[in-house]
């Protein structure tokens, strides 16, 4: 799967492999949140994506490539908003070398672990009166109690994923480097 994305053959030993949790459908720090149907097509248009640092575009920054994704449940965990939790994973390569080798360290030490992503969706929907607030703004204001219930945006529809961000503070909490890979990946690389 890496080697669709290298210019030549790399070994497994000459990669670093890592698994993430990129998004899911809880309603986050900045009162947002993905739909379901957003995540599966966020999962293809991931694939292929860099990662970078703090959402900067510099090529410099580039420093890992997502080369798998899923989507996930936890059928025994629902949202705020009464839904089962779902959330985007992938797996991330960047090759060692002596360039690597303090992130990878700061990886494994869970120094940087936090992720964001970037990517443009069609629809920004507000929970109270289900506008499309990019087409039509509504009187809502995100993160206010309307009849008891905190307003918030679902975002759908995406058109494009731009790349993925090492952070300090992800608006999904949730979001960053994980542990390890669920039962059927472990045939993808290995890590400890």
């Amino acid at each position: 799967k890496i080697n669709r994305y290298t210019r030549r053959e790399l070994g497994a030993d000459e990669v670093y492999v890592f698994p993430l949790i990129l998004c899911d459908n809880e309603v986050d720090r900045d009162f947002e949140r993905f739909s379901i149907e957003a995540l599966h097509k966020l999962r293809r248009l991931f694939l292929g994506k860099t990662g970078i640092f703090d959402h900067n575009p510099k090529g410099t920054n580039q420093t890992a490539r997502i080369f798998h994704t899923a989507v996930e449940q936890d059928a025994l965990r629902t949202t705020a908003t009464g839904e089962i939790y779902h959330f985007l994973t992938a797996k991330a390569y960047m090759v060692r070398s002596e360039k690597n080798k303090d992130l990878i360290l700061d990886i494994d030490a869970g120094i940087k672990k936090e992720v964001s992503v970037g990517c443009a969706v069609e629809e920004v929907l507000c929970s109270v009166c289900g506008k499309n607030v990019k087409k039509q703004p509504c009187q809502h204001t995100s993160g206010k109690l309307y009849d008891g219930v905190p307003c918030h945006y679902t975002l759908n529809k995406p058109t494009d994923a731009y790349e993925w961000s090492f952070v300090a503070v992800p608006a999904q909490p949730a979001a960053g480097v994980t542990k390890a890979y669920t039962a059927d990946e472990q045939d993808c690389g290995s890590l400890n």
